[in-house]
């Protein structure tokens, strides 16, 4: 996109009355945010749902001053952008009718992986949700996803930090613009992120990180990913939003379940309840859900692999199965001294590297 063009994308943005809906709907029409400021009100006025209050704020020249401005930000610091008729936009993010027109990105991103997942959650996170947070990205780095978050305190910056150690693209979703950082503590995190994926926002370097900002951001979160992950959350929350979001996008929900006197697990369970959230208590039921275990065995066959290598763990486990032949899932979680979750994405590791092989009935036997 060319300067020109650029300047007149920001101003048709600053218009009264002008969102990301009627953008989209105005550059459609005419081909260009170019030829929507500069077409007549009769040719305007042809376009469904466009009257004169609209019409008459289109050719306010004042949102050109505003533009000017942004755009002077956008160039002396090299921001990147994304606009939504490009093909480095997010591709899940396109198909959301009210999708930004417009973001602005930092870093290394890379948006060509399909396998992209949002982990959310209470900003107050427990050593339960981190420590099943970072199993859960550990457990899926084989197949290489992006994980995107909010870089909020709590689950957030877990996820973002899990992904960074797992040497995985992750990506922070900003409720401002990229002049900033929020939490500012958070500030530490940054250079490294970027190397690691980085940071999208459809926010102006003269937002703020407003309360409806934060909203307005988790239907990116939603949007770009192919399926949403609450770890936990109280009654009320800014994830349930996110998960809620996601579910009118048509996208996979999970929620990590919990005790029900637990505070940080009562969304969670609402939303596997009121089956607005598929029940994760591993990474394997993610895995299957969406198909990705089917895509490892196609590129990897289920078979004994010569001089395997497996983890103490997994060894522990394969050792078992030798001596004990066809077992129960919960009897070898029980036997090995495993929890449940751990026991599944175990065994599904060593299911792909050909060491295990699933009968009915929850059965497994060493190969």
């Amino acid at each position: 996109m060319d300067s020109t063009e650029l300047l007149n994308v920001l101003a048709l943005l600053k218009v009264e009355g002008v969102g990301d809906v009627v953008a989209k709907k105005l550059i459609n029409h005419c081909g260009s945010a170019s030829n929507v400021l500069n077409s007549k009100a009769s040719q305007l006025k042809s376009i469904d749902g466009i009257g004169d209050f609209l019409i008459k704020n289109l050719k306010d020249k004042t949102i050109f001053e505003k533009a000017a401005q942004e755009l002077k930000y956008i160039e002396s610091e090299k921001i990147k952008l994304l606009f939504y008729q490009d093909v480095n936009y997010p591709d899940r993010l396109k198909h959301c009718i009210d999708g930004p027109v417009l973001l602005f990105a930092s870093g290394n991103l890379n948006l060509d992986n399909r396998k992209i997942i949002s982990i959310v959650g209470t900003r107050q996170i427990t050593s339960h949700g981190m420590d099943f947070c970072r199993q859960l990205i550990a457990d899926l780095a084989i197949f290489n996803p992006i994980i995107v978050s909010g870089f909020a305190y709590g689950v957030d910056i877990v996820a973002h930090q899990a992904a960074m150690e797992n040497n995985l693209q992750t990506i922070g979703v900003l409720a401002h613009g990229l002049n900033q950082i929020y939490p500012k503590t958070h500030k530490k995190y940054v250079a490294k992120m970027e190397q690691n994926g980085g940071f999208l926002t459809e926010f102006w370097s003269s937002s703020n990180p407003e309360k409806e900002n934060f909203v307005k951001r988790n239907r990116i979160v939603a949007g770009m990913s192919e399926a949403t992950i609450v770890i936990e959350s109280a009654e009320k929350g800014g994830s349930l939003i996110t998960a809620m979001i996601a579910n009118d996008y048509n996208r996979d929900v999970f929620a990590v379940p919990g005790r029900t006197t637990d505070r940080f697990s009562s969304g969670c369970n609402n939303l596997i309840k009121t089956q607005r959230a598929n029940l994760m208590t591993s990474a394997a039921d993610l895995i299957y859900i969406l198909n990705w275990e089917l895509e490892a065995k196609e590129t990897r066959p289920i078979q004994k692999q010569l001089f395997v290598s497996l983890d103490n763990d997994e060894q522990k486990v394969y050792n078992y199965l030798q001596k004990q032949g066809k077992q129960l899932l919960d009897i070898i979680a029980l036997e090995c001294d495993f929890p449940i979750f751990r026991i599944s994405t175990l065994l599904l590791n060593m299911e792909l590297k050909g060491v295990v092989r699933p009968l009915p009935g929850k059965l497994f036997e060493a190969v």
